[in-house]
């Protein structure tokens, strides 16, 4: 059962200096311990500032972050021994193997000799990684090279990992494959994992999600709850005049449709039952209508009237 909070972030705001608008404000969620928590947004919205707070390289202008029970201010140095960071550009020294990477890692934490070994072994196992050991980090493919940087990040058993957009530069089967791996850190090991991204196939995979958009927690859930928020299929309608579609919509069914990137947008359950409706009694200015399931970028449309990438 995952109930137990092992990070909390209370009424949180940072802003950067001479920056006109804050990059978080009044931020507050939970996040349990062992899951997979995952932080989407688009670029500039926040998420990475969120990171560099849980990562303990900022510290909050406002509010409070606990992590583990520990006070992220006050407690810094008895923090960073529980996480392990693993960030967007890599941080492996090429010129050595992947084994002589986690040794000099772990010097760092000061474990040496047969605990060592110990540990070495322990990561390069849950990573997939054993056969690997001595392969140089220079040679490795993207997707190998990425799992290294996680097993370096594991080599002080650290309670929770945070990693900045860890599909970077991955295609699709080492995208998948580095998931499988996080879910079984997740599952065998308790390891919380708390990732940022702005992929959507990727926030599916988490087991909760909080949606940011300009510095502000905008839905925070599971990805099924968060779709769920939606109420029925989404339907878009293509017209030559939406505007004036948008209207009739409103009076003639009552329901609140959206204009999205010149598209007339509404919510409904049993969507396929008002298509025929609309079209039939607004002739001749739609050109075309799609029904779907919603998704996640339908929630963020939901809640801030645009598009993820589109931001007006």
């Amino acid at each position: 059962m995952m109930t137990q909070p092992i990070i909390g972030i209370h009424n949180v705001s940072f802003r950067y200096p001479k920056s006109p608008t804050p990059a978080l404000a009044n931020v507050s969620l939970m996040v349990n311990q062992g899951e997979i928590f995952g932080i989407l947004g688009p670029n500039g919205s926040g998420k990475s500032t969120l990171l560099g707070l849980l990562s303990t390289s900022l510290a909050p202008k406002e509010g409070a972050i606990t992590i583990a029970g520990f006070d992220l201010v006050k407690d810094t140095a008895a923090i960073r021994i529980l996480i392990g960071v693993v960030f967007q550009h890599p941080a492996l020294d090429k010129k050595l193997t992947i084994e002589e990477n986690l040794k000099a890692q772990g010097y760092l934490y000061r474990l040496q000799g047969r605990k060592l070994q110990e540990r070495i072994e322990h990561v390069l196992d849950v990573t997939g990684l054993s056969l690997r050991r001595r392969s140089l980090v220079e040679k490795l493919s993207g997707g190998l090279m990425r799992r290294a940087e996680i097993a370096k990040g594991l080599i002080h058993h650290p309670k929770i990992l945070i990693l900045d957009e860890p599909s970077t530069g991955l295609d699709p089967g080492a995208r998948l494959d580095l998931w499988r791996h996080l879910n079984e850190l997740a599952q065998t090991l308790q390891t919380t994992v708390v990732a940022t991204t702005h992929l959507m196939d990727e926030a599916e995979k988490c087991s909760r999600l909080a949606l940011i958009n300009e510095g502000t927690l905008i839905a925070l859930g599971t990805p099924q709850e968060l779709k769920g928020q939606i109420g029925g299929d989404v339907i878009t309608l293509a017209s030559a005049d939406p505007q004036g579609l948008k209207k009739f919509i409103a009076e003639k069914f009552s329901d609140n449709a959206q204009i999205v990137d010149q598209t007339v947008r509404l919510e409904r359950a049993q969507g396929h039952l008002i298509i025929p409706q609309i079209i039939s009694s607004y002739p001749g200015t739609i050109s075309s209508a799609t029904l779907s399931k919603p998704t996640l970028e339908d929630v963020f449309i939901h809640r801030t009237g645009h598009r993820f990438w589109n931001q007006t």
